[in-house]
């Protein structure tokens, strides 16, 4: 086989907590696994159509040539391991996680497969909560019209080593656990609305009392709010603030005056419009 370029759709499943497993029971812990591999993974991949690429330790790779028997694949390895896990406690469980992406991959000449397009898949796998499913939206807009499943737009997901956020949609755990909001790190910045601020005016403690409502403003935009005070403050500690809001309120308004000046000095340099001595000359 030659190496060449190929679209297609992969799946990477995780074991979830396998080292903690194997520090309780590590000969245990590879007798299940090699089980979970021959009994249940790698059938259930051929199954759907797919092939396994690799093993990684915990984890494995399938290349499919439909995203849809891709997701079936994955459905497959949940509710197979809701039978497996039945009756274990949930410190002995063993669970997956799985991504699934449609992108461009590289097909090495044994078969291998590296790209993004792997990449982004296991990442996918690597963000998602225990027993859940990923899909990127390039995977979700093949599926989303051919399976009636309850998808959850998850948003922009920022995806570790991955340079843009990616859209990203969830099937959750079987019973409706795992499709909890991705957490805060993989989370994209939040878009907030700025409030909109007073008109500039043209008196010097208006301009004070604007500046300190923007700066309250956009606390309130940042997410910032007052510190309250662990204990109650003496008559000292009271009036020392007091001064202090006296002293910074002075230095706003000589701040204000300056700075209407300024406009003032300027609208008379270049006439702006609304300069009451525009138009003369």
């Amino acid at each position: 086989m030659s190496e060449g370029r190929k679209v297609a759709a992969i799946l990477v499943a995780d074991v979830v907590g396998y080292s903690r497993l194997a520090s309780l029971d590590e000969e245990a812990t590879l007798a299940r696994l090699k089980s979970l591999r021959n009994d249940l993974i790698d059938p259930a991949i051929a199954a759907r159509g797919g092939r396994v690429v690799k093993w990684m330790g915990d984890g494995v790779i399938g290349d499919f040539r439909s995203v849809v028997e891709a997701v079936r694949c994955a459905l497959d390895l949940r509710d197979g391991l809701v039978e497996r896990n039945a009756g274990l406690s949930h410190d002995r469980k063993i669970e997956l996680r799985v991504g699934v992406h449609l992108g461009d991959v590289v097909e090495e000449s044994d078969g291998d497969l590296m790209g993004d397009g792997v990449n982004i898949a296991a990442r996918l796998a690597g963000a998602c909560a225990p027993g859940a499913i990923w899909l990127s939206e390039d995977a979700w807009r093949q599926v989303r019209d051919r399976l009636t499943l309850p998808f959850q737009d998850l948003g922009e997901t920022s995806l570790k080593n991955i340079p843009r956020p990616m859209r990203t949609y969830a099937l959750a755990a079987a019973g409706g656990a795992g499709v909890a909001s991705p957490p805060e790190s993989a989370r994209s910045a939040p878009r907030r609305a700025v409030p909109p601020f007073p008109a500039f005016p043209d008196r010097p403690t208006a301009l004070a009392d604007a500046f300190i409502t923007v700066m309250q403003r956009l606390g309130e935009v940042a997410g910032v709010r007052p510190a309250s005070p662990a204990a109650p403050l003496s008559n000292a500690e009271a009036e020392a603030m007091r001064a202090n809001n006296r002293r910074l309120r002075r230095t706003l308004i000589l701040a204000a005056i300056l700075s209407i000046a300024g406009v003032r000095a300027c609208r008379e340099e270049i006439r702006l419009p609304n300069s009451p001595r525009a138009g003369r000359g």
